[in-house]
């Protein structure tokens, strides 16, 4: 499950300055260290011999469990005849990636989804080995993979033809990350109808915060709306900007920077009088005392966990997520029922829109790359084949055979339910393994049984479906994964990005808790302008074209 993705590509953390100064330091940033060793072979070459020591880097989930305690992990490595000294980040990626990069000093492996951008290979060339050679000779899974699904060939290979990072397929999930969620009950308890646009979800919202929805007695504990926290590097999911659908704009995997396609056209919605309008309402719902007073300071941990109230008492009453379960947990989710994307107003005929995800969820960008510098290349090329097994594979995705997958004897599988039923689980596989931040290759031919969320989120994203199907998926859905840009058009465009968002992140936020986008609004744009944004679109749109015309 990508919430996940938010946290990664996204996935938009702040940044602190805190540095990173090697590869070998003794702890990670929470002070973590693991290791996995090994004491057999996989190759002739390896027999009778010690196992290759290395040194990784994997930012993972903060709900991840240290790399040690993972069963299949330590089984991999040591098929690989390799011992890794790991470094386990869970937060501040960007600013320690900075430090990494332009010190020079990489590990033998950098794990994590796009924690490597294909920005990054082109800002520090000779930094990342090209993979090319090491797969043909040292990983036929990642090769099968290629065979299979050579879109993630394409996904995998840079302008130059070389391939720095590896792409992954997760196989199994559906179109959408976000799902719009409502606590039923509480429109039950008062009366309420489902809202169907945005003055109706005002006044729904406002209702639970004034007339005690969750009905304990008290009117101030009710949290009308939350969303998940806004970093500095741009927007990630279950954040609002979904809402922008309501005014005719398709994201596209987030479209955490801005960047969205309309009729064939790439456009920025920071720039757009529809950002604005949406800025506009959110400033009025935060007025009102709507949405979380922490919404901008809570971290993940603290927005789910918030929303999981206590015992049966609901503390959230509109939000986006995942899955029900992993959401809101097991004791409150029959309360909330998933939603249809909200219109503006009653009489707007807009088409609307929604985050189509459905490439980024099952393929996946630069997920692990090899240093340069590192003088056991093959060594790691073994173990990341071992990553791209399909039975290996299920194990990152959702943990261990045995504890989290159940062997069925006859090359079927199935995933289990927590040992903890109080746990969902999305926390339990985001707990227990690398799930969706990591490499792999679920290949179609794999035989397993989903659990009870992956079964049930289907049926969460049918209220969305009549819109994502509407989505012309040429002309409306920027097709990201598939282009591959020169090096100089990637510098040009990651420069122009950090400028864009140090201006559009902080006017978010502040705009959103204290108003003041329509006084700033022409000025803003001004400034934006200078960032560099309409070079990007330009760019953007150069290769959009390019890439419809051969396809």
């Amino acid at each position: 499950m990508k919430k996940k993705k938010w946290l990664t590509l996204a996935l938009a953390t702040s940044l602190t300055a805190l540095a990173l100064t090697g590869c070998g330091s003794d702890s990670d940033n929470n002070g973590n260290e693991s290791s996995t060793s090994t004491d057999t072979q996989t190759s002739t070459d390896a027999q009778n011999s010690a196992p290759v020591k290395l040194t990784a880097i994997f930012t993972k989930h903060p709900l991840t469990k240290e790399l040690a305690k993972m069963e299949w992990l330590t089984e991999a490595a040591k098929r690989a005849n390799v011992e890794i000294k790991w470094q386990e980040v869970t937060a501040d990626w960007g600013q320690k990636k900075a430090a990494l990069l332009a010190g020079g000093d990489v590990p033998d492996l950098i794990i994590g989804p796009n924690a490597i951008t294909d920005a990054d290979y082109s800002q520090f060339p000779g930094l990342f080995a090209d993979l090319t050679d090491l797969i043909a000779k040292d990983a036929p899974n990642v090769q099968a993979m290629f065979d299979a699904k050579p879109e993630t060939k394409t996904i995998s290979t840079q302008a130059d033809g070389k391939i720095y990072g590896l792409s992954k397929y997760q196989r199994f999930w559906p179109a959408t990350v976000s799902r719009q969620y409502i606590n039923q009950q509480w429109l039950d308890n008062l009366g309420l109808q489902m809202p169907t646009n945005w003055d109706e979800l005002y006044n729904v919202l406002l209702a639970f915060k004034e007339k005690d929805a969750n009905g304990d007695g008290d009117v101030n504990d009710e949290i009308p709306m939350d969303f998940a926290p806004v970093g500095t590097g741009g927007f990630g999911y279950f954040h609002p900007t979904v809402l922008l659908g309501s005014l005719g704009i398709t994201l596209t995997d987030g479209s955490g920077q801005g960047y969205f396609l309309e009729d064939g056209k790439v456009k920025n919605f920071f720039l757009d009088e529809r950002y604005k309008t949406f800025v506009e309402f959110l400033n009025k719902c935060f007025a009102a005392g709507l949405i979380n007073k922490e919404v901008f300071t809570q971290d993940y941990t603290k927005y789910q966990s918030v929303a999981r109230g206590t015992g049966d008492k609901a503390k959230v009453g509109f939000s986006w997520g995942w899955e029900v379960t992993d959401r809101f947990g097991n004791a409150l989710a029959p309360q909330y029922t998933a939603m249809a994307p909200l219109k503006y107003s009653a009489d707007d005929n807009t088409q609307l829109g929604w985050d189509y995800d459905y490439n980024s969820l099952n393929y996946g960008v630069n997920m692990v790359s090899i240093s340069a510098k590192s003088k056991n290349k093959d060594a790691a090329m073994r173990f990341v084949n071992e990553l791209y097994d399909p039975k290996v594979s299920m194990q990152v995705l959702f943990g261990s055979i045995g504890p989290n997958i159940k062997d069925n004897g006859d090359d079927t599988y199935s995933v289990l339910p927590p040992t903890d039923t109080a746990m969902d689980p999305g926390t339990w596989k985001w707990t227990s393994t690398f799930a969706d931040n990591g490499p792999m290759y679920i290949a179609d031919s794999l035989n397993l049984t989903l659990g009870t969320d992956m079964q049930s989120v289907g049926k969460q994203t049918d209220p969305l479906m009549s819109v994502i199907n509407a989505i012309d998926k040429d002309k409306d859905v920027l097709p990201s994964m598939f282009i591959k840009y020169s090096s100089a058009d990637n510098n040009a465009m990651s420069l122009n990005n950090t400028n864009l968002m140090n201006l559009a992140m902080s006017k978010f936020s502040q705009w959103v808790t204290k108003g003041g986008i329509e006084k700033d609004w022409d000025s803003y744009v001004k400034n934006a302008q200078k960032t560099g944004v309409q070079q990007n679109i330009e760019i953007m749109q150069k290769y959009y074209d390019d890439y419809m015309a051969k396809k």
